[in-house]
C-alpha cells in the first residue's frame, strides 16, 4: 500500500511540475530569450537557388554575391540558400523543376534556356561578340531586352544576365587549328540547333552532355572534344582529359537568371524592390568579376602543364569565321528576324 501511495505521489508531483514549467511564461515579467537561429524564422522568406556549377566559378561567385545582398538590403528578412554543383538539379531538369515551383531562382546558360525558350539560342551564334565591351552591349541594350520578354508567358521572370565568359575549342585528340582539323571528332556541347549546325559545318559530330558528366564523358572517350570558358575547364579539371586547347573566343557562355513568376508575384513590393536592387548590383560585380576571374584561371592553367595552347592569328580566325557564317542563314528559323537584325547590327558595329 504505501508503495502505491509513494507511486501517486510521484505521478502528482509530476503533473504540477509540468504545469508550473509549461504555464511558467505567463507568470514572468521578463522577456521570453530567443536564439539567433529561432530569431524571426517565421517571418524570414527563404529563395532556394539552384545551379550546376562549383561555387568558385563566375556563376558561383555571383550567387555568393547576390546572396549576400539579398541579405543585406531585406535586413535578412529574405535568405537565398544556395544549391551548386547540381545537388537539386542538373541542366536536363532545372528549368522544367523552376517552372513547376520546386525551385525558387536558377541561371541556366542561354543554351539550357532556348530549350524552352528557342529565342535565346541567339546568344549560341559563331562570332557574334568581338568583345567583352559588345557583350555588355547585348546584355544591356535591345537584344538582352527582347530575351528577357520572352520568359514572363512561360512562368517566369528574368532578373539578370550573368557572364563567364569567351568559349575555347578543347580536343583530346590534335590541335585544332586549321578547318580540317575538326573533322571526325565528336564534340561535347550544350542542347542547341544553332551550337549543332556550327560543328556540322566543320565535319564534327556532337552531343548534348550535362556539365556534371562532362569529365566523366571525355574520360570515358563518350566524346573526344569540347568547347567552354577557361573557368570551367579549369574548376573542373578538364585539363586532365584534353590535351589541346585553342584560345579561339568563337562564342560567348552566359547565363539568364530567372524566378519561379508566381513566387515573385507574391513577394511584397518592398522585397521585389530589395531583391531588383541586389540583382543589379550583383550583376555588375559578377560581369566584371567574371573578365578578371578567367584571365587568372588562364595563367593558372598554364602553370599545370598540361594542356598544348594555341591562340588563333587574325588569318585563322578569319577563316573559321567565314566557314561558319552560313550558320546565321539557319538561324533564322530558330530566334526570328528581329533578334538576327540585332545582332548583326551589333557585329556590325563592333568590326
Amino acid at each position: 500500500m504505501k508503495t502505491f501511495a509513494g507511486i501517486a505521489l510521484f505521478v502528482i508531483l509530476g503533473l504540477v511540475t509540468a504545469v508550473v514549467f509549461g504555464f511558467s511564461s505567463q507568470f514572468n515579467s521578463g522577456q521570453r530569450v530567443y536564439d539567433d537561429e529561432q530569431q524571426g524564422l517565421g517571418e524570414q522568406t527563404v529563395i532556394r537557388f539552384s545551379f550546376v556549377v562549383a561555387e568558385n566559378t563566375p556563376k558561383g561567385r555571383a550567387a555568393q554575391e547576390f546572396a549576400r545582398l539579398v541579405k543585406l538590403k531585406t535586413n535578412d528578412t529574405v535568405r537565398v540558400e544556395l544549391f551548386p554543383n547540381g545537388t537539386l538539379y542538373n541542366e536536363n531538369d532545372e528549368v522544367a523543376a523552376l517552372q513547376r515551383g520546386s525551385i525558387q531562382i536558377i541561371a541556366p546558360s542561354f543554351s539550357n534556356i532556348s530549350e524552352v525558350v528557342p529565342e535565346w539560342m541567339a546568344m549560341d551564334l559563331p562570332f557574334a561578340f568581338r568583345n567583352d565591351e559588345a557583350v555588355k552591349e547585348a546584355f544591356q541594350g535591345k537584344i538582352g531586352s527582347i530575351l528577357m520578354g520572352k520568359l514572363e508567358s512561360h512562368g517566369m521572370i528574368g532578373l539578370g544576365l550573368w557572364a563567364n565568359g569567351f568559349q575555347q575549342m578543347t580536343s583530346n585528340v590534335r590541335p585544332l587549328v586549321h578547318l580540317e582539323d575538326f573533322r571526325n571528332l565528336k564534340f561535347r556541347i550544350l542542347p542547341s540547333k544553332i551550337i549543332e549546325a556550327q560543328f556540322r559545318l566543320l565535319n564534327a559530330g556532337t552531343s548534348p552532355i550535362p556539365f556534371n558528366k562532362v569529365y566523366r564523358s571525355m574520360e570515358s572517350g563518350e566524346v573526344d572534344s569540347g568547347e567552354n570558358t577557361i573557368s570551367n575547364i579549369y574548376s573542373r579539371k578538364l585539363y586532365q582529359v584534353q590535351k589541346y586547347l585553342t584560345i579561339s573566343n568563337h562564342a560567348y557562355l552566359g547565363y539568364g537568371v530567372i524566378m519561379n513568376k508566381q513566387f515573385w508575384d507574391k513577394l511584397s513590393l518592398a522585397n521585389q524592390q530589395a531583391i531588383t536592387a541586389a540583382m543589379q548590383e550583383a550583376t555588375v560585380w559578377a560581369n566584371q568579376d567574371a573578365i578578371s576571374f578567367n584571365n587568372k584561371q588562364l595563367d593558372d592553367l598554364k602553370k599545370t602543364g598540361q594542356m598544348d595552347i594555341h591562340i588563333l592569328t587574325d588569318d585563322e580566325r578569319q577563316a573559321w569565321q567565314q566557314a561558319l557564317e552560313p550558320v546565321y542563314t539557319e538561324a533564322r528559323a530558330y530566334i526570328g528576324q528581329e533578334l538576327l537584325d540585332a545582332v548583326n547590327e551589333l557585329r556590325q558595329h563592333n568590326k
